[in-house]
């Protein structure tokens, strides 16, 4: 298998309608990506997703950044297909997603468990036969009051959120940079201790 490749799925649905939505910042993370490799996306002959691909660095690692043209709960399908094109194993496949149980503005970073109520996860899950591809869980906090979590991650990010949102964009894309080059223990002890 392609040891230095890495398959980074930004998790969202399409169109411009979501492009702003808490459910979108995977994606977001994997635009800021392709915007630090200078590369775009395209659509891909393989899978039903658009890929825009780039090293971190002269000699490093490879990224194929990918983002589903299906909405939230058919992305396994494109993974699948496009970890068995390029070779990846599931370690080398990471997952940008929103995740409702870290507070706004806080990263986590893992390896494997379960979907969470996550339908993106849910999918994949189901579509790789387990779990064990990496995660970089972008906190989006929990909805006010009794707002119901699937109207809450399918609206756009407050605007006091908006100020720092570009900075947890970048801290994310930071932090799969370093799962690529330093490995997930490394990249977790300094995303985690500077939390």
């Amino acid at each position: 298998m392609a040891t230095d490749t890495w398959l980074v799925v930004g998790l969202g649905n399409p169109g411009d309608r979501y492009a702003r939505n808490r459910h979108n910042v995977g994606q977001m993370v994997v635009d800021e990506l392709a915007a630090r490799l200078g590369t775009g996306f395209s659509r891909h002959a393989r899978a039903n997703a658009r890929v825009a691909e780039g090293r971190t660095a002269p000699g490093g690692p490879k990224l194929v950044l990918a983002k589903s043209n299906g909405y939230m709960n058919t992305s396994g399908g494109p993974v699948s297909q496009l970890a068995d094109y390029y070779g990846v194993d599931d370690d080398h496949v990471i997952v940008v997603h929103d995740e409702l149980d870290l507070p706004f503005d806080r990263l986590k970073l893992k390896q494997g468990g379960g979907h969470g109520g996550h339908n993106g996860l849910r999918d994949i899950i189901s579509a790789l036969g387990g779990g064990d591809f990496l995660r970089v869980r972008v906190g989006i906090g929990r909805p006010p009051g009794r707002q119901d979590p699937a109207e809450f991650v399918l609206r756009d990010f407050a605007a006091a959120e908006r100020e720092t949102l570009p900075i947890l964009v970048q801290e994310a894309a930071d932090a799969v940079e370093l799962i690529a080059t330093e490995g997930l223990t490394a990249a977790q002890l300094r995303v985690h201790t500077s939390a």
